[in-house]
């Protein structure tokens, strides 16, 4: 290739590199600018609600024929429908300055199916914070990723997350993990696979595992080696954490959860500390996924205690959102009769 190539070649890719990004920014203005017109729309319309003494059929047809008149001018996307998407868009969001505007105006009629207002924001500083598609926020509004947030934390933590629309970055691990984890994008809906499967699947779907692991994740290595003097052992999955600046290591089992699991990871989790850990790293943590819980194992382990320790229950097929919500229950119960078992104990203990 002469050297009048690459020269052209390289004036081409900075040239169209130019053009798809000045495409992007007129694409994310044209979004802000949609956004905040149907907010304010929204306002008009309920401010015009709110002065009138009109009852509420005389209000509906008056919504018609407002309606009929934007659509002759303007087109179709000011109809019925949409014209009381952004009424509710209003009522939903009536701060103009909480508004995201990295949010496009189909993440915000996604959001509006939320009826709980604070997991409604919750879902929206997430979905910009995480820069999710409105693909992405429908599906993890779905699987009831706030509520499975929220189960995974003592009573405390979720009171104080149900009572603020927008939280920090906390630094505890507990905050970051969840349970259950819901993996029905990878397509093993049949018994008969094995573990090995399973992890390739994950690796194949990994930015949608990702997107379930949650905040802050990066993927490192697959089985990778620890190498002592008694041998070479591999994890499973490894990734690091750039919230909690630490490495999680990830291991995958089709079992129900046994004490051999715990200190098999409990081990990794020490061998990692001894030869992989980083001095400017927090301590390294520990997840076992898990086909089904053990209560037993959870009450009377390490993982009752541990802070580096924690164990998951998976599922490959997504369930309803009844089931899910029984599921959550019984977690969040499991979860309340720990606490208060280990309360009960260091009361005795102490008298």
């Amino acid at each position: 290739m002469s050297h009048q190539q690459i020269t052209s070649d390289t004036l081409y890719s900075a040239i169209a590199g130019v053009i798809q990004q000045a495409r992007q920014q007129v694409r994310q203005a044209v979004n802000q600018q949609m956004v905040q017109a149907y907010w304010h729309i929204g306002r008009l319309i309920v401010e015009q609600e709110q002065q009138g003494k009109e009852r509420a059929e005389y209000g509906k047809q008056q919504l018609e024929r407002l309606s009929m008149r934007l659509q002759e001018e303007f087109g179709k996307g000011f109809d019925v429908t949409n014209l009381r998407k952004m009424r509710q868009f209003y009522l939903a969001f009536p701060i103009r300055d909480a508004v995201r505007l990295e949010l496009s105006w189909t993440h915000y009629r996604t959001l509006l199916r939320i009826e709980n207002p604070a997991a409604r924001q919750w879902y929206a500083d997430e979905a910009a914070q995480q820069n999710w598609s409105a693909r992405a926020l429908d599906r993890q509004i779905g699987v009831l990723y706030y509520e499975r947030l929220l189960a995974s934390k003592d009573k405390a933590l979720v009171e104080q997350e149900a009572r603020q629309k927008t939280a920090g970055l906390p630094d505890d691990p507990r905050e970051f993990l969840r349970d259950p984890y819901i993996l029905d994008f990878l397509n093993l809906q049949h018994k008969t696979y094995q573990e090995n499967d399973l992890e390739q699947a994950i690796i194949s779907n990994l930015q949608q595992f990702l997107l379930e692991l949650g905040k802050g994740f990066a993927f490192v290595e697959r089985q990778q080696r620890i190498r002592t003097d008694d041998g070479d052992y591999f994890i499973d999955l490894v990734f690091y954490n750039f919230h909690l600046k630490c490495f999680l290591l990830i291991d995958l089992k089709m079992h129900k959860l046994t004490h051999q699991d715990v200190g098999q990871m409990d081990m990794y989790v020490r061998m990692y500390e001894a030869h992989k850990r980083r001095p400017d790293d927090n301590p390294t943590i520990g997840l076992i996924l898990c086909s089904e819980h053990n209560n037993t194992v959870a009450r009377y382990s390490v993982l009752s205690e541990s802070k580096q320790l924690f164990a998951s229950k998976y599922m490959t097929v997504l369930p309803s959102e009844e089931e899910l919500q029984r599921e959550l229950t019984r977690e969040r119960e499991k979860i309340q009769r720990i606490q208060e078992a280990a309360a009960a104990y260091q009361l005795n203990t102490t008298h």
